[in-house]
């Protein structure tokens, strides 16, 4: 590599990184503003209703409700920088670290898992349907990647129950095994929430990654292949699918960082101890420490994603490369 490439590598990380302070800043501070807009008392939640007054304030004193927002919002955030979120304003009290420790990692399986189906239906879809464009096939896959686009989440989560848990017992009732302990029964316990976050990502991947094939197939360098005798899946896999899929790999990682951050929905219709739903019973509870560190987690990870999506586009496509050169 270059010291022109270095310098232009290190730039754009740097920018990355620069950009991703700014966007947590903001989320910290919104989200802190905003969790003080949640009707309802803390303290109160806290000791309960049968709390006597002297008991309220004490209470107030030391979990630091007494003093100024901008106070309160300051103190957290140094704790922050040091890794210490604080401790969650409901009953039992622990650190919000070991909630997030705990609920993080079934959110990003179901991310990953969502994302990992997704790619292996989305793919083959889009390769079959753009080698012979307006065939039945073609028309059929566009039809159902059209509906599934219209269906929510939340829908197909219902909808999935209904048929594979209810109807035809295909899964098992709604609970969650963590990897660690069954990696095949967690598996199986993961494989409809995740399909359910998956259904929009396959028909919007197959919908791109055609149309970029399609537009693929018609360079001057597939034609010379032709020329040589190549078959057209070998065409296919080694001269088309790679410069087709800048687009998808560029979607494909912003739909990872939504998917995590977007979990919620769905852990609540399954009943998964995902952070997305760690998120929204602390807002119930007015729990503002927990809401606070959990979507600050989130968006460090959304953002993270991102930032190496963008750093990681350049070194796939060639013409990036030679550009900022």
């Amino acid at each position: 590599m270059t010291a022109g490439r270095v310098r232009v590598s290190l730039g754009r990380v740097a920018s990355q990184l620069l950009r991703l302070v700014v966007v947590l800043l903001i989320v910290s501070i919104g989200t802190f503003g905003l969790v003080e807009l949640i009707p309802g008392d803390p303290a109160q939640n806290f000791l309960g209703e049968t709390s006597t007054p002297e008991e309220y304030v004490r209470i107030r004193g030391e979990l630091g409700l007494d003093r100024p927002v901008v106070t309160r919002y300051v103190d957290w955030l140094g704790s922050v920088l040091t890794g210490d979120f604080g401790k969650t304003l409901s009953q039992p009290v622990q650190p919000v670290s070991d909630v997030i420790t705990a609920a993080l990692p079934v959110s990003l399986q179901l991310a990953a898992m969502a994302m990992a189906i997704a790619l292996l239906i989305s793919i083959p879809a889009a390769m079959l349907s753009a080698q012979r464009p307006g065939s039945r096939l073609d028309r059929v896959i566009g039809v159902v990647t059209f509906s599934a686009v219209s269906i929510p989440s939340f829908l197909a989560a219902f909808l999935l129950i209904l048929f594979f848990v209810r109807t035809w017992s295909f899964f098992p009732r709604v609970t969650w095994v963590r990897l660690s302990a069954d990696p095949l029964d967690n598996l199986h316990h993961a494989f409809l929430p995740a399909l359910s976050m998956a259904i929009v990502e396959i028909a919007v991947f197959t919908r791109l990654l055609r149309s970029d094939l399609i537009s693929s197939l018609q360079e001057s360098y597939v034609l010379a292949a032709r020329a040589r005798g190549m078959g057209k899946w070998e065409i296919m896999f080694k001269e088309v699918l790679r410069p087709s899929s800048f687009s998808l790999v560029t979607l494909a990682g912003v739909s990872l960082g939504r998917l995590i951050g977007s979990a919620v929905i769905v852990e609540t219709i399954f009943g998964l101890p995902g952070l997305g739903r760690a998120i929204v019973g602390g807002a119930g509870q007015r729990n503002y420490t927990l809401v606070q560190g959990g979507v600050l987690v989130l968006a460090f990870i959304y953002v993270l994603v991102n930032a190496a999506v963008d750093v990681g586009y350049t070194r796939l496509d060639p013409r990036l490369r030679r550009r900022a050169t």
